[in-house]
């Protein structure tokens, strides 16, 4: 029996290839994701999770950076 399944190549740098491998096997996603470890940058991951993927790591940097305006209040504020 063959099983196919479609599959989108992700480069990346060795960072952000980790965190894929983690939201991966601690399923944060609700399924595994990872096709297959292809190298240190590559990474193939099923193409039906990709927008959630994309979404997920959006908050995630958006979370982690400060926002933008705040800053821009907080510098107009200081002159």
């Amino acid at each position: 029996m063959v099983n196919v399944k479609k599959g989108v190549l992700v480069r990346c740098d060795p960072a952000m290839r980790q965190l894929l491998v983690y939201l991966d096997e601690s399923r944060t996603l609700g399924s595994k994701f990872v096709v297959k470890e292809l190298d240190e940058t590559h990474i193939l991951v099923d193409k039906e999770i990709v927008p959630i993927l994309e979404q997920k790591l959006d908050q995630m940097m958006e979370s982690l950076s400060p926002d933008l305006t705040d800053n821009l209040h907080y510098m107009s504020d200081m002159w």
